[in-house]
């Protein structure tokens, strides 16, 4: 009964965030270096105003979230993780995402980060490479051009984060819009 038990954690933790597949990555310069660029400095940061009554709805509904717990596998407000915390939030909102962070790493329309807005999602390798493990949803953007996101961290729930951060910012892959 042990041995069963392990087995299926080991099998749930195979399919969650940390996902095995590759995700189809096309661009022409690598975007590791966000924090650096000229892009992220420009960004418009007035989002607010002209922000879609759909996207304010999506980023309230996640806010309602904040400090929620890390959960493997889950997807209520009793613990998330990242790609159920996305999943849970696109669905409140009508649209429908896949499962696992991979598989929405090839929804919507990939974006340059610089043209990023309230709403879409930010992909990471939270494990080094190029392999998808970890999602985000663009929260906020600072009038710096900061790209604010909240997701579902491992450590402390669900928070804000920014690109900033050294950790985030070495771990960014790519940005994709769904709204």
């Amino acid at each position: 009964m042990k041995n069963i038990i392990i087995i299926m954690s080991a099998a749930i933790l195979l399919v969650s965030c940390g996902a095995s597949r590759k995700a189809v990555v096309k661009r022409e310069v690598p975007t590791k270096t966000v924090k650096k660029t000229e892009d992220l400095r420009n960004l418009n940061a007035v989002y607010s105003e002209k922000m879609s009554a759909a996207v304010r709805n999506l980023i309230e509904d996640s806010e309602k979230y904040l400090g929620a717990p890390y959960k493997y596998a889950g997807n209520t407000s009793a613990g998330f993780d990242c790609s159920g915390f996305t999943e849970k939030v696109f669905a409140e909102n009508k649209v429908q995402l896949p499962r696992r962070s991979a598989d929405q790493a090839n929804t919507g329309k990939e974006i340059e980060i610089r043209r990023a807005e309230p709403g879409d999602l930010l992909f990471f390798a939270t494990s080094g490479g190029e392999t998808v493990s970890h999602v985000g949803i663009v929260h906020d953007i600072g009038s710096d051009g900061e790209v604010k996101f909240i997701h579902a961290s491992t450590s402390k729930g669900v928070i804000i984060s920014s690109l900033n951060e050294k950790y985030w910012n070495k771990a960014y892959l790519f940005t994709r819009r769904v709204l």
